[in-house]
């Protein structure tokens, strides 16, 4: 989950007590993942989805029962389509929710250790036991997945991934505006305070003026890094690559705009640094020319292009169209 789930867990917290519901299990098709939440405060709002339809609305309802009753539960959602069986939705799967009313001083606590320590470029384990008796809390040590247990749901929560857009032209503008709106924390890196300024990326997370390379020493302790390199010159390419292939934590995705014939010269100019990253186990993909083929032409549509590229590489995607006509 990202972190301004969490904040806007403090936020009804604050203003009183919120039902917590968790995706814990999941069979066949369903629309959304283990580990997905909804947040209902006791004015109605809902923060965040789990799919959506008559599946959400069920929880939803649910969920203002346990915050009058205090009693947690577990919501089935049948998305089956089976004709004998009161369903909600035909999807083909079925999705298990632990709902759990949050209030007080202690629970306020736990999200806001949560938030700092994300803030913090680092991961930890959440545990919500089964039990309404028992409230939730943060293990020490990390495990290695989200996992259900017989009486517990344990998740490892990762902070948001950065991506560092390296260039503030254009197509850097709109790329910045679509990552936000899928949960990275956007940074940008240009030399030119002109262009890389609050006026044109008035909501990322930060802005460098200083060298790429700079830059990328900065951030290389951080444990989901995406580049995405859309400058003004291959030159600029060749500087951000080199300290990118140098990083002892290799970047999750490195994309680069450019024409075939400028992604063959930069990939030239830096062969010995390819060739020493993969003598260090690490084989970093170049994703270049940067972004999946969509036919754009515009900076809003190259945008799109690359977001979708970094979801591709996200999610673990296969990047075909889903159409099955």
């Amino acid at each position: 989950m990202t972190i301004a789930f969490f904040q806007k867990l403090a936020q009804f917290l604050n203003q009183g007590a919120a039902t917590l519901a968790t995706v814990v299990d999941i069979t066949g098709s369903v629309p959304r993942e283990i580990g997905a939440k909804i947040l209902v405060n006791d004015r109605g709002e809902v923060f965040d989805t789990i799919g959506g339809g008559a599946g959400e609305a069920k929880v939803i309802r649910h969920a203002l029962e346990v915050l009058k009753t205090g009693d947690s539960q577990f919501v089935e959602i049948d998305l089956s389509g089976a004709a004998h069986r009161q369903v909600q939705g035909v999807c083909g799967g079925m999705m298990r929710v632990w709902l759990a009313r949050w209030q007080g001083e202690a629970a306020i606590a736990l999200v806001r250790e949560t938030i700092e320590t994300l803030q913090a470029g680092k991961s930890l384990t959440l545990v919500t036991p089964y039990d309404s008796g028992t409230v939730p809390y943060l293990l020490d040590h990390p495990v290695q997945a989200d996992r259900l247990l017989e009486n517990a749901f344990v998740e490892l929560l990762h902070p948001a991934p950065i991506l560092l857009i390296i260039g503030a032209g254009h197509c850097g503008i709109q790329l910045a505006k679509v990552a936000q709106l899928l949960d990275f924390q956007v940074m940008v890196q240009d030399d030119r305070p002109d262009w890389a300024n609050p006026v044109r990326y008035p909501n990322v997370a930060r802005i460098f003026t200083e060298s790429a390379q700079d830059v990328i020493a900065q951030l290389g302790h951080w444990s989901h890094l995406y580049a995405a390199l859309v400058t003004r010159g291959f030159q600029y390419d060749i500087q951000a690559l080199r300290a990118l292939l140098a990083l002892p934590m290799p970047c999750h995705y490195i994309g680069m705009i450019g024409s075939q014939k400028r992604v063959q010269r930069v990939l030239k100019a830096i062969e010995l640094e390819l060739h020493l990253a993969r003598a260090r186990s690490q084989s970093p993909i170049i994703y270049a020319p940067i972004g999946l083929d969509i036919g754009a032409l515009t900076p809003a549509e190259i945008a799109v292009s690359i977001a979708a590229e970094l979801v591709m590489v996200r999610r673990g995607g296969s990047g075909y169209p889903l159409s099955v006509i």
